[in-house]
């Protein structure tokens, strides 16, 4: 399941240009909207006053590059931890591990390497600095608030998503696979590994090439 693209809400466009311009990525901005390229996936951001809570998006990084990815992005950002420790081992069935660090407007950012997929290579960087954007593969995971998260989950699964790796719960069930995940919360579960902040419910749309458009919840919707 590749993420082709994920719009999504921001208090401040500015801030969320200068953010990713910090990690390297490509960003498009003008008066209505930031547009960022995440290896093989974009971001869109749009301004909505009023916005609560925080998004949660993982990025892909090559099998094989954990330490540099970690290093570079600990240059320009804050990495986050939950007691004492700031790299973390997936689930289990997931064969994976995270190091998670501070985005703009409070979104919480993670770099993930996926083991089951092959071992990959930086793009070569331009200039002295090495830019963590050269390392994002692709947007691997989108965190969505549902009111029923098995309800849409069994949704899901009429359009041929299914579960990733363990059985569904009521408050976190991840959809779709290696490639690409929909992390699916219960509104009121806070985003690991901090706990300081809830799931927002602005207004998400996300591209998966489905051929047709899903509605999870209010403004929340897959195509």
């Amino acid at each position: 399941m590749h993420i082709r693209q994920v719009q999504l809400a921001t208090r401040s466009l500015d801030d969320t240009a200068r953010f990713y311009e910090r990690l390297g990525c490509a960003v498009s901005a003008d008066d209505d909207s930031v547009r960022v390229t995440v290896g093989t996936s974009q971001l869109v951001f749009r301004a909505l006053d009023g916005m609560t809570g925080a998004h949660h998006l993982a990025f892909t990084i090559p099998t094989g590059t954990f330490a540099d990815s970690k290093r570079r992005v600990a240059e320009v950002a804050t990495v986050l931890g939950a007691d004492g420790a700031d790299e973390f081992e997936g689930p289990a069935g997931w064969d994976s591990r995270s190091v998670y660090f501070e985005g703009p407007d409070r979104q919480l950012l993670e770099l993930i390497e996926r083991r089951e997929l092959p071992v990959g290579s930086a793009v070569p960087d331009d200039g002295d600095a090495p830019q963590l954007a050269s390392l994002l593969v692709s947007v691997s995971e989108v965190g969505i608030a549902v009111p029923d998260v098995l309800g849409t989950v069994e949704a899901l699964r009429g359009r041929g998503l299914e579960p990733y790796a363990n059985p569904p719960g009521p408050d976190f069930t991840p959809v779709g696979d290696v490639d690409g995940l929909l992390i699916l919360v219960s509104p009121g579960r806070r985003w690991f590994p901090t706990l300081d902040r809830t799931p927002s419910t602005a207004p998400v749309v996300v591209d998966l090439g489905l051929g047709t458009t899903v509605e999870l919840a209010e403004g929340v919707l897959l195509r």
